[in-house]
């Protein structure tokens, strides 16, 4: 019988058990395997065609964003273009406390950086960690931003914005004002004209990365509008003549305060407007709220004697009285009951020219006397008193013009040389402005105007050169006489009169004022000065605002190009006066 055995025999159960157990395992491996694939072909499927679009929309929303354009605020400039008040591009520094480790290590160069306390930054970070948007610091120099944002911190961004300059500084602060962090007017002219000078912002889509950084602008949504360009009539360079020689008085009396306004005489313009105290609006971290009023249009103030030249028009205006008369101021003073009206000394019989030189109250009281108290407020609101000057500055203040039922003897006489009424130095430099040329009342104007404004006559040419000449008198031989610029001729007229406190007239306490114009065959320019409370013992305008005419006005006609009329003499500029005290 054969061996059959290993040869062809049949596969024992436990051999048929374990073939059929690989062929399931291969099986089921297969079928997980194909079926993994088939998922993932139908998610690749799913999203790069069902899906697509949605999936393509959320990306673009996490990183895809719209921001806005600040507008470019418009440039202020004087007269010849000459900027005084710019937008420069800087960054501002934000976080997002939600993004930002408040343990971050690197928050300390940045604390280091903004020139912050650490541990108040952290606290902040902290103090706000639900939100999403906080300053850190606003409107920094774009290196120190660049500076920032090298350091990589997760929720520290910047955008950019602009900070408003002043390149004049303190100069044209009480002019040109000043906007706040969000470049909103707050003073003066940026007040003024916000919306004008404001602009339009505008938007823009911008891609950014997962730290928020824009990688790349993407659309314009809407272009910012830029705003108006605005040119003052301010001229800069008697601007800073102007500020220089009112400061230099204010320092050397220990004055409270001064102001002087400069007025073209054919136009109205506004030439150069300065007051004492300033500020400089390009650090305000030491700010004087009493500093930031612009005095010259804001404060109001007693006239004195500077009035007494309007009367005198009155007078020669009524027919009443003509330039040869004579009235006689003896014995020196009038009695009005318990008040009584004094001159420095008895002058006698004075002529109206006299009146005017030296200044005498009795004999300009006697003739407003004489004219009623009527015809003299009537030539005083003519010529810009007691109402706006129109210039649109904010906060001016109108003052006070006197109009009772029945006028008492002793309200004429007050109203005739200054007292019982108010003005600003605006209003009073309007009203000479009239007697330099020839009787014309212009409107003001804070602005550069291109042609010449329509004015109207309030008076007669005869009377106006008649109280020219008296006003050349004033300068030449009475009150005046430190007021002559030298190589021009000019006129004007001296006032001193108790400043008014919370509990009436302060003793002791005096503003001196000078207004006049020059040169005085055609006058082209007239200023006005006024210095608060000098304390060095020389209170008079004739004494401490005269000269401040002087130097301005001498200074002021060269830059103008005015041809000198005099010879250099030496005797009478910056001279003491040798007519009476005005």
């Amino acid at each position: 019988m054969n061996d059959l055995s290993g040869q062809g025999a049949k596969p024992t159960w436990s051999q048929k058990a374990a073939v059929s157990q690989k062929g399931w395992r291969f099986g089921a491996v297969l079928g997980v395997f194909l079926v993994v694939m088939a998922a993932l072909v139908w998610r690749l499927v799913d999203l790069q065609v069902v899906d697509h679009e949605f999936l393509r929309q959320q990306g673009d929303v996490r990183t895809i964003r719209v921001e806005k354009i600040d507008a470019h605020r418009g440039v202020i400039t004087d007269r010849h273009g000459e900027p005084l008040a710019v937008s420069a591009p800087v960054q501002t520094i934000w976080a997002n406390p939600s993004q930002t480790d408040p343990d971050e290590p690197r928050l300390a160069s940045l604390a280091r950086l903004m020139g912050m306390s650490e541990a108040r930054l952290r606290q902040r970070l902290r103090d706000y960690s639900g939100r999403e948007f906080i300053y850190l610091r606003r409107k920094v120099q774009p290196d120190l931003a660049r500076r920032i944002m090298d350091l990589d911190i997760s929720g520290v961004y910047s955008r950019q914005e602009y900070r408003r300059y002043y390149p004049a500084g303190e100069v044209t602060a009480h002019v040109v004002g000043f906007t706040n962090i969000d470049e909103q007017g707050q003073e003066g002219m940026e007040l003024s004209y916000n919306e004008w000078l404001s602009g339009k912002p505008g938007s823009k889509r911008v891609l950014k990365d997962n730290r928020g950084r824009v990688i790349k602008d993407l659309a314009l949504i809407q272009d910012a509008e830029r705003g108006h360009d605005l040119q003052l009539s301010i001229d800069l360079r008697l601007q800073y003549l102007a500020y220089r020689e009112l400061k230099a008085m204010v320092n050397a009396q220990n004055a409270r305060g001064g102001t002087l306004v400069m007025l073209d005489v054919d136009t109205g313009e506004v030439l150069a407007m300065v007051n004492q105290g300033s500020y400089n609006p390009n650090d305000r971290s030491q700010l004087d709220p009493a500093n930031l009023r612009n005095k010259a249009i804001t404060d109001l103030f007693e006239p004195g004697s500077t009035m007494k030249p309007i009367t005198m028009a009155a007078a020669l205006e009524s027919g009443k009285y003509s330039v040869g008369d004579v009235v006689d101021t003896n014995p020196g003073y009038r009695r009005f009951g318990r008040f009584t009206i004094r001159d420095h000394r008895n002058y006698g019989v004075l002529s109206l020219t006299d009146i005017i030189v030296k200044s005498s109250n009795v004999g300009i009281s006697k003739i407003a006397t004489e004219l009623g108290g009527d015809a003299i407020r009537d030539l005083y609101s003519r010529v810009g008193l007691g109402e706006p000057t129109g210039v649109g500055f904010p906060g001016e203040a109108v003052g006070v013009l006197p109009a009772p039922p029945k006028w008492h003897p002793v309200d004429e006489a007050t109203l005739s040389y200054g007292y019982g009424m108010s003005l600003n130095a605006l209003q009073l430099a309007q009203a000479y402005m009239v007697l330099a040329n020839g009787g014309i009342k212009y409107p003001l104007s804070l602005l550069k105007v291109d042609k010449k404004p329509k004015g109207h006559r309030v008076l007669s040419e005869h009377v106006t050169a008649e109280i020219r000449k008296m006003l050349h008198g004033v300068v030449e031989r009475g009150t005046g006489t430190r007021a002559d610029p030298g190589l021009y001729s000019a006129g004007g007229k001296t006032g001193t009169v108790h400043l008014v406190g919370n509990q009436g007239y302060e003793d002791n306490q005096y503003k001196g004022i000078f207004a006049g114009m020059a040169p005085m065959d055609n006058p082209r320019i007239v200023t006005v000065v006024a210095v608060d409370a000098p304390q060095s013992g020389e209170y008079y305008g004739g004494e401490v605002a005269a000269p401040v005419f002087a130097r301005v006005m001498s200074d002021a006609l060269r830059l103008l190009n005015v041809k000198p009329e005099l010879e250099v003499s030496g005797s009478h500029s910056g001279s003491r006066p040798t007519g009476e005290r005005g």
